[in-house]
């Protein structure tokens, strides 16, 4: 991404915000594994969002006043005993150069420099990126920051940018779509490459070596999340990630898989049979999937309720198994289809977006369906990415194969 596309979503955001404000957004901390070793660092994905840095312990800082705004961003020093072992940090002009922000100072001077803003008293609130999963989630930077404000300085009023950037994120700009289709690409090619490797008696870790590889030597050195490889009995767990179990001959292979590229994700699910030959149930299963998946792809547009790509999907699914028998009224469904067919992907796979309304084009999320019938020892999922254009809507991964031809076909090649 070029620093302008962080500019603008910057200015964007800063619309939002009223005058004698102020706004921090924290890179984030990596935290502590064990003894001395920290987890590797990933960077809040809304700071990368606002400024396309992924340094850690980078602080921003905007001062908006008489709608005029004001950015400085805080960095690590040059410290070259540090650097000699944890790597080099970015520079001054590095930093202006990917972010778009000319003002740069170092971490040292931030409190000071924050506690004379605020105490010169132009200053009424300030607005912090905000947010849990659960109750129960540890503090990130920005909430530990909330205790701090409101010991020190009670006057300030604290406000949230959360749901602002979360719809800022929810319409992917054109560079954003190039780089998931540029994901795609990768992501292909290494689902291909596991296609091309299956066997019988073939780890599931096996698997995630090919697929890792192709990532690899495409330059991505890191996943767009956990890599969900399974097969037969542990197709069963949908968030697996032990990569222990040994697939056997009429297994069928799960793969749950996504790579990153420009900071944007992806993720596809395919289930092929290790051996390369569905058996007539895998193929009674697939196609009721299949069939349900393109039925969605003909009818997203926008306009339509982002609530009622699930409602349809199941309800279009319990049709098709209905039809061979394994449904006979619609809350049998919850008996083979597990999850939520759909979710938003972008800076994040499962992205934070607003996914209240109605959909728009420019949106891009997955259409997932699943399938899982423990009595007969048979789970998979196909999962596509689509983006909603302005009448319809495009299958961005159509070309990974997935029909039960072109699966056959692929794997009969190798």
């Amino acid at each position: 991404m070029k620093k302008e596309f962080y500019q603008g979503n910057r200015n964007k955001l800063y619309e939002s915000f009223s005058n004698n404000s102020l706004a921090l957004f924290f890179a984030g901390k990596a935290p502590r594994k064990t003894a001395d070793e920290n987890y590797p660092f990933f960077a809040s994905r809304n700071f990368v969002y606002l400024t396309g840095l992924q340094s850690e312990g980078f602080i921003l800082l905007v001062e908006k006043t008489n709608n005029s705004v004001k950015e400085t961003i805080f960095i690590l020093p040059p410290d070259l005993m540090v650097e000699r072992w944890s790597g080099r940090r970015l520079k001054s002009d590095e930093v202006t150069e990917i972010s778009g922000i000319e003002n740069i100072k170092y971490l040292d001077q931030f409190n000071t420099y924050l506690h004379r803003l605020i105490s010169y008293g132009h200053f009424e609130s300030m607005y912090l990126d905000l947010f849990k999963n659960t109750y129960d989630e540890l503090d990130d930077e920005s909430y530990k920051f909330v205790d701090s404000v409101k010991k020190v300085y009670p006057g300030l009023v604290i406000k949230n940018a959360y749901n602002q950037l979360r719809k800022q994120r929810t319409i992917k700009q054109p560079c954003e779509i190039e780089a998931i289709r540029k994901a795609l690409t990768i992501t292909k090619e290494g689902i291909e490459a596991m296609m091309k490797a299956s066997k019988p008696d073939m780890f599931e870790y096996e698997y995630k070596a090919v697929f890792d590889y192709t990532l690899t030597k495409n330059g991505v050195l890191a996943s767009a999340f956990p890599s969900i490889i399974s097969g037969g009995k542990n197709n069963f767990c949908i968030h697996y990630y032990e990569y222990t179990g040994m697939v056997k001959d009429g297994d069928m292979v799960l793969n749950d898989v996504g790579a990153c590229y420009d900071n944007l994700c992806n993720d596809v699910s395919r289930g092929w049979p290790c051996n390369g030959k569905f058996t007539e149930r895998q193929k009674l299963l697939y196609h009721c999937a299949y069939n349900t998946s393109e039925y969605m792809f003909s009818i997203i547009k926008p306009g339509m309720l982002m609530s009622d790509v699930d409602k349809i999907a199941r309800e279009y699914n319990y049709e098709q198994l209905k039809k061979i028998g394994l449904c006979e009224t619609f809350e049998d469904i919850s008996k083979y289809m597990w999850h939520g067919g759909a979710h938003h992907v972008g800076f994040d796979v499962h992205d934070v977006v607003d996914a209240s309304g109605k959909i728009e084009a420019g949106m891009v999320f997955c259409v997932d369906i699943g399938i899982y019938n423990e009595d007969w020892g048979i789970g998979f999922r196909i999962e596509d990415n689509c983006l909603v254009t302005e009448n319809g809507c495009e299958n961005l991964s159509r070309d990974i194969p997935r029909t039960i031809e072109e699966i056959e076909s692929f794997m009969a090649k190798k």
